[in-house]
């Protein structure tokens, strides 16, 4: 079996990042060094709590949790409640956690880790805004080199956005660390809702989690049940876009989803194209290409790969 990859996983759960940390935690190929949580979805003080709840759902309470930033590198924090619920994972009732977080700053954790293990052995996972990932590498400069890659679940191109009319919602809380991100120089895979809103969560996918009958399939069915209600009143589809575990999906299966590389750069001065990821698809630009941006998915073959391994759990 090839080697295992390190990953942190950097999230404000939000029912999608939820799946999305299962499916980590229910992978041989993957090794979560650590979670690190980011205001978005919904403030702080809930998505550390919801990255505790989930480690203790998916029974791994020895996951190391770390608190990061509570709010956007410039702007004020944008939450979405009305797409998540006023908890951020409603739907199921988690008990609340005994897991406590670490002590440490996320930011620092995500320094100290770089800089600790081999280079390029260290694969970071963000699923919401790019607030802690942006402060890291503005805050001690040598992790770039030293990253594998960034797998990350933000943008949009040829779909639009989803917070505004160009905007996806986690480059659209922090477009200014999306910035820092994308000009970086670490090597980049990008989830757009291009790709997501192909991944629907139909009725049979999630009747196939509930009738797993464990705690986790349970709790996944309650999950998605709460989180497409919105998304399909929006788009009038069969169900919700799974964003994040694109991102998860993407480490285990490659092979899923295609893309191609591209120049991203991300709207930071325009009110109204704020957040914007303005991807040269075409190469109408000489700017470098920093990004890998996928636009389909297997979304049976995904689907498949989500229950088998969440069964597991």
């Amino acid at each position: 079996m090839a080697q295992t990859q390190k990953i942190i996983i950097d999230t404000d759960p939000g029912q999608d990042d939820a799946v999305a940390i299962l499916l980590a935690l229910a992978s041989p190929e993957l090794e979560v060094v650590g979670i690190t949580a980011v205001a978005g979805n919904v403030p702080l003080a809930l998505t550390e709590k919801n990255a505790l709840k989930i480690c203790e759902l998916a029974g791994k309470p020895d996951i190391k949790v770390y608190s990061g930033a509570v709010r956007p590198l410039i702007r004020d924090l944008v939450t979405a409640e009305h797409v998540h619920g006023k908890t951020g994972l409603d739907g199921p009732d988690l008990p609340e956690p005994t897991m406590t977080l670490q002590d440490q700053h996320a930011v620092d954790f995500i320094i100290e880790t770089l800089m600790n293990e081999p280079a390029g052995s260290i694969t970071l996972c963000p699923l919401g805004p790019l607030t802690n990932i942006a402060l890291a590498l503005v805050r001690e400069p040598k992790i770039a080199p030293r990253i594998r890659q960034i797998v990350l679940m933000g943008g949009g191109f040829f779909e639009g956005g989803n917070i505004t009319p160009t905007a996806e919602f986690n480059i659209y809380v922090d477009p200014h660390a999306a910035d820092v991100v994308f000009r970086s120089g670490v090597p980049i895979v990008m989830m757009p809702l291009d790709v997501t809103h192909k991944a629907l969560t139909t009725k049979k996918r999630v009747d196939a989690f509930r009738a797993m009958g464990t705690k986790v399939g349970t709790a996944t069915a309650a999950l998605l049940d709460f989180f497409e209600r919105f998304d399909v009143a929006k788009y009038g589809s069969d169900g919700g876009p799974l964003h994040d575990p694109c991102v998860i999906a993407y480490l285990i299966k490659p092979e899923l989803f295609t893309g191609r590389d591209c120049n991203v750069v991300v709207e930071t001065s325009s009110e109204l194209t704020m957040g914007m990821t303005v991807v040269d698809w075409w190469g109408v630009t000489d700017r470098p290409k920093n990004a890998k941006v996928m636009r389909d998915i297997d979304h049976d073959g995904f689907f498949a790969l989500l229950t088998e391994r969440l069964a597991t759990l």
